[in-house]
């Protein structure tokens, strides 16, 4: 009797462990499995990297969007890599990986320093055309930038603040990061466009870091330090939103002047809701786009015009009342 108990338990046991383990490689095929067989079919044109600021920035992702229109249509094969949270440090990394992995393009956002530039000379070296968008790095070898002038941008924005104000005026500005290059463009352009007018005086600039809450702290330690301030120019996608969010907190019935960058839709609609004055409009869409386009021409020739500028305008209340399409420019 025993032995055949012993029989049994091993038996069962045996039934047991193998179920188990058909079962274990069942789950994990279906867990592990990446389908590879439509990746491998596609024979596509060229591979072009496009490295961005952060992985789900608003505006990066409208940057991503146009680009993969131009890829789609030219049967390219677009990779959009970014660290999940703006770090210089990390672009100079997923760079660097982008030119091991031998890509035939790179399109990223220009970085200040050596290491870009000395990445930059890496990746032309090994015949690898890189062009920076939305930030230039003129010094670089980099063959194209396209993208908004940053500059220009700036002083649209101090001749708003010109045009629509009388009297004395005091300027708090909020940036998305002090080291980013676009951003003190801006700010230059805009420091060269309220000189010439005597009125208008910058109390100071606070940081955001690109977050829409950072931008409202910025905003409620400005307005903390100098309760004198008028208005405020945000140099950034969110630092709209984030202003009138501290303004909302600190002085809720002050008479401020905003001036706002980029049209994303919570911006217009802010805009439309009298709570942001006017907003430097840039074409993230139109960016990626043109850059990809730039990018196949590189494969075989060299490009001339270096600079490729994107529009850039003022948008008020009033233009939202029109039948002007904001962002959709590709």
């Amino acid at each position: 009797m025993w032995p055949n108990s012993k029989l049994f338990f091993y038996t069962c046991s045996g039934v047991i462990f193998v179920i188990s383990f058909v079962g274990m490689l069942i789950y994990g095929y279906k867990t592990f499995y990446i389908e590879t067989d439509d990746v491998e079919a596609n024979d596509y044109a060229y591979h072009f990297a496009l490295i961005a600021e952060e992985t789900d920035n608003d505006y990066w992702r409208l940057v991503e969007q146009g680009a993969k229109k131009a890829a789609d249509e030219k049967d390219i094969y677009l990779e959009y890599v970014a660290p999940e949270k703006a770090d210089n440090g990390k672009m100079l990394k997923l760079l660097d990986r982008m030119i091991s992995a031998k890509v035939d393009g790179i399109i990223i956002q220009g970085i200040e320093g050596e290491r870009f530039i000395n990445l930059v000379h890496k990746g032309i070296e090994r015949g690898i055309p890189i062009i920076t968008t939305d930030t230039d790095v003129k010094n670089s070898e980099r063959k194209v930038y396209v993208g908004t002038n940053n500059y220009y941008a700036g002083k649209l924005a101090g001749q708003a603040i010109i045009n629509n104000t009388s009297g004395e005026q005091y300027v708090g500005i909020v940036t998305g990061r002090f080291d980013a290059i676009n951003q003190q463009e801006r700010i230059d352009g805009f420091k060269d466009a309220v000189a010439t007018v005597d009125r208008i005086h910058i109390v100071d600039i606070k940081e955001s870091n690109i977050t829409e809450i950072g931008a409202s702290q910025a905003t409620y330690s400005l307005l903390r330090q100098y309760p004198q301030v008028t208005a405020v120019f945000g140099t950034s996608a969110l630092d709209g939103v984030g202003i009138v969010n501290g303004l909302q907190e600190i002085a809720p019935n002050k008479d401020m002047y905003i001036v706002g960058f980029d049209i994303l839709p919570e911006t217009l609609n802010l805009i439309k809701q009298g709570k942001i004055d006017v907003t430097i409009a840039q074409y993230p869409k139109e960016m990626g786009y043109r850059s990809v386009n730039v990018m196949i021409d590189l494969q075989t020739q060299a490009y001339l015009k270096e600079q490729q500028f994107t529009e850039t305008e003022i948008i008020d209340k009033h233009d939202l009342t029109t039948t002007k399409r904001f962002g959709e420019r590709k």
